[in-house]
């Protein structure tokens, strides 16, 4: 992380006002900043919420208070913090926090050179169509649209792929004995982010669907399916696999497919910041599910993921041996058989990048077995 942060992120712990939003009573409270969440105590040590700093966001407040709730809760609970340095550190860590009016005004001038971009573009289509254009448009889209347009394709993939409508338990690690399994995703996956020094956060979740598989979003979003853990034999199979699916997010290759798949209708929700009111989203979360990639960038992702694996310390040489096991299927479009010449080649490919030195684990025994049971509840 660059210096100015780190020098934020040393402030770890403070106080606070909580509300929890079913009583109009003020909680003195501790606020720590842990590793991937915001702890909020009681006066007595009890746990009363723990917030994601990705799903943080601040609430209008006067000048001199933080106010911040989560993203998404019902309860409507909240925090207040009036320590400027513990705000700083708050705000150094939580995505959708920005004090300082920084990131906005970046985020503003992005806007407008995408928007440039975007309307030259389109202009273009007439002569090269959509398809021609999308890896030229793809990495003009800023972070933070490329974010919303995730979210916006998230909402129908979660749909699609939960079938049997289990809400929020469709989601692996939720309940009490899967969250040892939660915590050891988490360590993988900090392992692998550490590593890939993406522009986005990553999201990485586990979810009940049988299939050996997994699928990246745009937005930085994965999805790795229970029965690919389940075949799995170690933790660095799983970690390969998401390493490779970290090489899509990084060459932009779901938000290059979705708007060539999105079209103009797509294209034109970009440019107004609206990406739910039109079936294009749709058309493009299931693009996101049942399209291929090609051969080319797929090799492409192979050769990013044993990159990642190498700077991560782990064994490269797992992602062949997934890939072996699941019939050379990453994505779900992808139905090479486990003996087509072309797994054989992406193997030996693999093998011919990896580290040669010996690599322990990316996770302990302990971790792994906790991995293994993370969708057991």
């Amino acid at each position: 992380m660059p210096g100015g942060r780190d020098g934020l992120n040393a402030m770890t712990s403070g106080t606070g006002i909580f509300f929890d939003g079913l009583t109009s009573a003020r909680h003195e409270a501790v606020v720590a900043l842990g590793a991937s969440a915001l702890q909020i105590a009681g006066g007595d040590g009890r746990l009363l919420a723990e917030w994601p700093y990705d799903a943080i966001e601040a609430l209008a407040a006067p000048g001199q208070v933080l106010r911040l709730r989560r993203r998404g809760n019902p309860t409507l609970e909240r925090l207040d913090i009036r320590d400027s340095r513990l705000a700083a550190a708050i705000d150094a860590r939580a995505v959708r926090v920005d004090r300082s009016g920084g990131l906005q005004h970046r985020q503003r001038l992005g806007v407008i050179g995408w928007t440039l971009a975007a309307t030259a573009s389109l202009l273009l289509v007439a002569w090269f169509g959509v398809p021609a254009i999308a890896d030229r448009l793809a990495p003009l889209v800023p972070g933070g649209i490329e974010r919303k347009l995730g979210d916006a394709i998230d909402l129908q993939v979660r749909g699609l792929l939960d079938r049997d409508k289990k809400g929020a338990a469709f989601e692996c690690g939720r309940a009490a004995t899967e969250q040892p399994g939660r915590a050891a995703l988490d360590r993988l996956v900090q392992r692998l982010e550490a590593a890939a020094e993406l522009r986005l956060p990553l999201r990485v979740s586990i979810v009940r669907r049988p299939e050996a598989n997994a699928i990246a979003l745009p937005g930085a979003q994965i999805y790795v399916f229970r029965g690919l853990v389940e075949k799995a034999d170690t933790a660095d199979e799983v970690a390969g696999v998401i390493a490779h699916e970290i090489g899509h997010i990084a060459h932009r290759d779901g938000t290059k497919s979705v708007i060539e798949a999105g079209g103009l209708s797509l294209l034109f929700g970009m440019l107004l910041g609206d990406f739910v009111g039109g079936g294009a989203v749709v058309v493009a979360a299931r693009t996101a599910l049942k399209s291929s990639y090609s051969r080319e960038v797929e090799r492409a992702a192979d050769a990013y993921g044993v990159n990642l694996m190498n700077r991560a310390g782990g064994d490269a040489r797992a992602l062949g041996t997934m890939l072996t096991k699941i019939g050379g299927a990453t994505e779900p479009g992808m139905t090479v058989l486990a003996d087509h010449p072309d797994t054989r080649a992406r193997v030996t490919a693999i093998d011919a990048m990896a580290a040669q030195r010996p690599a322990p684990p990316l996770l302990d025994a302990r971790g792994w077995t906790a991995l293994k049971r993370i969708c057991a509840g």
